[in-house]
């Protein structure tokens, strides 16, 4: 499975959606993430990807979509 693709089962996971949001697709306004979910995924994201994410990256713009979660783990490994 790669990086995106486990993207995607993280946030269906935490959404509980069985839909996949599309790579560009916003994730707030399309309501599979709200702000309580936005801590509940980044520490997912943190035990699969083995990263860290201080306090002050938790803003719904640098997880706005699948896409910019993929770049924003690029830069942090």
């Amino acid at each position: 499975m790669n990086r995106r693709e486990k993207i995607i089962q993280i946030v269906k996971q935490v959404s509980g959606k069985p839909t996949v949001p599309d790579a560009d697709e916003s994730l707030f306004e399309s309501g599979y993430l709200d702000s309580f979910a936005l801590t509940d995924m980044v520490s997912a994201l943190e035990k699969e990807f083995q990263v860290q994410v201080p306090d002050s990256d938790l803003t719904p713009r640098k997880f706005e979509s699948v896409e910019r979660i993929e770049n924003y783990l690029e830069s942090r490994t």
